[in-house]
């Protein structure tokens, strides 16, 4: 081949290349420049749900608007929450930082307290971008409102932190006129309530309790597989309202300059899980579907916490992330530091008086317990009207019939200290803390729990000594079964999922005219 023709290969190959990357920038820059108008955003947050669907590999349900919600977005499968209680939880998401550093640990407290300076809520930062705050949606179980903040907030109205105190400007309903639009959602169809056997019973094709995996902590009996599968119906049924959710969208012209983001507010309310630190209660399920902006059908092992939806959230409206946010921005934007680890805590509910911090990475969960001599099956009453497994696993200790695996849940004190190896004991079974292999791993731990108290004010620790936890309905209402109804705790001790709330309703009212 002469040197002529190859001189006029190379000039063609670089005017290919040329062209190839002149039509690649113009793309880009048309794309940035169609982009004028800002993103629609949805935070979909289903109550009290572990990583218990079907794209998560959960056995026995069916999630299909979940599944495609993650083949065209982005499925994360490690997102934790900072506290395994709802309330708490919600706190922290709502301003951006974790719940201890503002007061806000403990279950349903300080609710007439404004939040300190500089902090805001969430939707503040949006509204200032001309964000449209919506609560709930019509078509949603209860119409998905629930806010459930420890800080002084009002639902509706204008904020300012020092008299006005409104989170959202309306509800239920979002129109084309309201954009951009920021649509929080709450799915309290998965939280425990009267409607779960309902559901069930009402299912076209309700989970077959032979097809269920139960955890290897958890006893297997007839009536756990029923209450497990009864959960497992409740995510079927979110399932269905978040399909509704994007039918709306479809219909009202707004799929395609919308983001969903799909996340649990804290684990599924079971043995490990809502209010304790172990995966069950704190790993959560994180779809977001965003497309052009994450990558669709990827799986991303990311560590990350929920403060970090926050500032993605506000990010994507356009503001700046305030300072005091801990989060880092990760939708529509290379994340340059990973987190080593996150941090997540639990402190009084109901109740019960609790102190543990988790500090987890990828491979190791780490739980420092202050308070010890507090049982992991503390006989809370609020989980003792609703959750059925315990008291069948409690009837199974007495009888002697337990396995290895099932019975630390019930010991009457916890370790000071707690050390898993994820990767090789998921279930987090065997406690690594006192073992000399793993001596390095727990120096790591300890130190990264100090770190986060010398970085940060935790109120939960500052109040330790002086704590006062108050008596809830939950309590009052158990302990008046237990000397005036004692056939109705039988039917709890079997086992039974019974309708607590509109049990707690009867025994209020017959509380009262007791009183009288």
């Amino acid at each position: 081949m002469g040197k002529k023709m190859l001189s006029r290969i190379k000039i063609n190959q670089s005017i290919r290349l040329n062209i190839f990357v002149f039509f690649s920038i113009l793309s880009l820059i048309c794309t940035v420049e169609a982009k004028t108008e800002p993103y629609n955003i949805i935070w979909v947050m289903a109550e009290d749900i572990g990583q218990d669907l079907e794209c998560y590999g959960m056995k026995g349900v069916k999630t299909p608007n979940l599944n495609r919600l993650a083949k065209e977005g982005t499925l994360y499968t490690n997102c934790f929450v900072t506290n395994s209680i709802c309330s708490p939880s919600r706190s922290a998401m709502m301003v951006g930082a974790s719940q201890n550093t503002f007061d806000a640990q403990h279950h349903r407290s300080n609710r007439d307290k404004p939040l300190p300076t500089p902090l805001m809520p969430m939707t503040y930062w949006l509204r200032e971008q001309g964000y449209t705050a919506i609560l709930g949606h019509e078509k949603v179980f209860n119409y998905g409102m629930k806010v459930d903040c420890n800080f002084k907030v009002d639902t509706f109205g204008e904020y300012d932190g020092v008299s006005k105190f409104g989170l959202f400007d309306k509800k239920l309903s979002f129109t084309s006129d309201d954009q951009p639009f920021y649509n929080h959602i709450q799915l309290k169809v998965t939280h425990r309530g009267d409607w779960w056997a309902d559901i069930r019973d009402k299912s076209k094709a309700p989970v077959k309790l032979d097809e269920i995996e139960l955890p290897p902590y958890m006893a297997d009996t007839p009536e756990i597989r029923y209450d497990w599968a009864c959960y497992l119906d409740t995510i079927e049924y979110a399932d269905m309202e978040v399909g509704l959710l994007m039918e709306d969208l479809k219909s009202k012209g707004l799929y395609n300059n919308t983001i969903i983001i799909f996340i649990g507010d804290n684990g599924r309310c079971n043995i490990r899980g809502k209010g304790y630190l172990y995966d069950p209660g704190v790993r959560v399920p994180l779809i977001v579907w965003a497309p052009g902006l994450v990558e669709a059908g990827k799986l991303n092992d990311d560590l990350l916490s929920t403060l970090d939806i926050t500032a993605s959230i506000v990010d994507l409206s356009g503001s700046a992330v305030p300072d005091y946010m801990t989060g880092t921005p990760f939708i529509g934007k290379p994340v340059t530091s990973k987190k080593e680890f996150i941090h997540s805590a639990r402190d009084i509910w109901d109740e019960v008086d609790e102190c543990s911090r988790l500090i987890r990475d990828k491979k190791f969960a780490y739980i420092k317990n202050y308070m010890p001599q507090v049982s992991l099956d503390a006989k809370q009453a609020y989980l003792d009207l609703n959750r059925p497994a315990v008291h069948v696993m409690r009837d199974l200790k007495d009888k002697g019939k337990l396995k290895v695996n099932e019975k630390a849940f019930f010991e009457e004190n916890k370790q000071v200290e707690e050390l898993y190896d994820i990767e090789r004991d998921p279930h987090q079974i065997n406690n690594l803390a006192n073992n000399p292999e793993y001596k390095r791993v727990l120096a790591t731990m300890r130190e990264r729990e100090a770190g986060w108290k010398q970085n940060n004010v935790d109120f939960g620790l500052k109040d330790l000594n002086k704590r006062q936890p108050g008596t809830v309905k939950a309590k009052v209402v158990w302990d008046w079964l237990k000397v005036n109804k004692p056939e109705i705790i039988s039917d709890f001790k079997r086992g039974k999922l019974m309708k607590s709330q509109q049990l707690s309703k009867k025994v209020t009212l017959e509380i009262k005219q007791q009183q009288k």
